[in-house]
């Protein structure tokens, strides 16, 4: 009697066989933001050439959903967050972008002035409504859900200004240290509370950091040692106390920082910016491949907005062959999709994705 054959593997299984560093049907696919000329230009492609939406398209190649824990606190003010960081739009063309103008934290003289700042609780979220957030993430096939988005260093530049909190690491130690433990504090205790709601249906938390630049590290790695590495060891084993991963997102040139951020306790590196100083994608696999999964590498930079389709689908290619041998590849864009991207390369991009398979098996 022939065997019943099996039905194909769902987005989460393919997403966590790769993340147990074995090689699937295909590579797993993350989507990325648009920007909003990227999208509107996306958009009209799709339906003139495919004639569906850009959610119709992508819904059977991602592998990944992601959650926010439901806000119930106080109404905010327009461009308001829950840290007291104020946003406007600024206009660079045919876009904007959502830039700081408020730092509340700017002028604090003392740890006693941070510390007597009004931080955000967990009680300004309702973590009840996980399951049922998960039910809707889930409702048409399971995937891999991964819960939004932890910061420390950003968290305490955006409340005290970047170029103020970097002299603070050399110059005030104490208030920077202040300022990343209050954030520390909140989303250990908030990204505890996301998981024992979600049972062990959330297999991702997505934490980020941008320490590197174009040309490097925006801090020596003793610094970021000192300062930063250990407010992120302490979020990164609250969640795998709990049973979930953790993704952590650096852009710019960060290799020198790599094994400091395995011992911190990341699971995946996510942003991969090959454009940057430094970084290699066969020195990232061969030095790190077997401790650390990677996710992004396909540059938003040059790759899609500058070259051709073909280009695009070798980009593709040999990131998946470099990147995805033996698992521990989640392919995407490196970061937002930006405005003047050519439609026609998204399209290559997850074309490549969704049907390469891997030769050097």
């Amino acid at each position: 009697m022939p065997k019943k054959k099996r039905d194909a593997i769902s987005h989460r299984e393919r997403a966590l066989l790769a993340l147990d560093h074995k090689e699937t049907d295909r590579v797993p696919i993350v989507q990325q933001f648009f920007n909003p000329p990227c999208e509107k230009d996306f958009e009209a492609y799709l339906q003139r050439t495919r004639h569906m939406s850009i959610e119709q398209y992508l819904k059977p190649l991602v592998d990944f959903r992601r959650l926010h824990a439901k806000y119930v606190g106080p109404k905010l003010a327009e461009g308001m967050d829950i840290w007291g960081v104020h946003r406007r739009l600024v206009s660079y063309g045919d876009g904007a972008y959502d830039e700081i103008d408020n730092f509340p934290l700017a002028h604090a003289k003392s740890v006693d002035d941070v510390l007597a700042y009004r931080w955000p609780t967990t009680d300004l979220f309702d973590y009840s409504t996980v399951p049922d957030q998960i039910a809707e993430l889930n409702k048409d096939g399971e995937y891999c859900i991964m819960a939004m988005n932890g910061t420390i260093f950003e968290n305490g530049w955006y409340m005290r200004g970047f170029e103020q909190t970097l002299l603070d690491l050399v110059l005030n130690p104490e208030i920077a240290h202040a300022l990343f433990e209050k954030a520390t504090d909140f989303w250990a205790a908030h990204f505890t509370k996301i998981l024992q709601a979600a049972d062990g249906k959330i297999d991702l938390v997505f934490t980020s950091d941008d320490i590197g630049g174009q040309r490097g590290l925006l801090m020596s790695v003793p610094m970021w040692s000192e300062h930063v590495k250990p407010h992120h060891a302490r979020m990164n084993k609250a969640i795998h106390d709990l049973g979930a991963r953790t993704i952590y997102h650096t852009c710019g040139g960060v290799m020198d920082a790599v094994q400091g951020l395995i011992e911190m306790g990341i699971d995946v590196l996510q942003s991969l910016q090959f454009d940057a100083a430094g970084m290699d994608p066969v020195k990232l696999k061969t030095l790190y491949g077997d401790k650390l999964c990677f996710e992004g590498g396909i540059s938003v930079q040059t790759t899609l907005p500058k070259s051709t389709p073909e280009e695009v689908r070798q980009t593709v290619i040999d990131r998946i062959e470099v990147l995805g041998k033996g698992g521990g590849y989640i392919c995407g864009p490196g970061h937002m999709l930006q405005a003047g991207t050519p439609p026609v390369n998204l399209v290559t991009m997850y074309d490549t994705m969704a049907t390469y398979r891997r030769k050097s098996r």
